[in-house]
């Protein structure tokens, strides 16, 4: 099941404030894709203090996110 907005929309307003999600669109921003070595979509990647501490590609609804975030951050 991919990330669509609403599981994501979902993932985001129960994770505020603690955590911020943020997306990008790999077509408008390749530059950032390809210094972030994204090659597919999905792809997941959580930040602490300006640096990446997990990644994860694939597919997940809002509670797989929430539970993936909780257990990078």
């Amino acid at each position: 099941m991919p990330v669509h907005a609403p599981h994501f929309e979902r993932a985001a307003a129960e994770l505020e404030p603690r955590v911020r999600l943020a997306k990008l669109n790999t077509e408008e921003a390749q530059a950032v894709a390809a210094r972030y070595g994204i090659r597919s979509i999905p792809t997941l990647i959580a930040f602490r203090g300006g640096r990446e501490v997990a990644r994860q590609s694939g597919a997940m609804d809002a509670k797989g996110l929430v539970r993936w975030v909780a257990a990078n951050t």
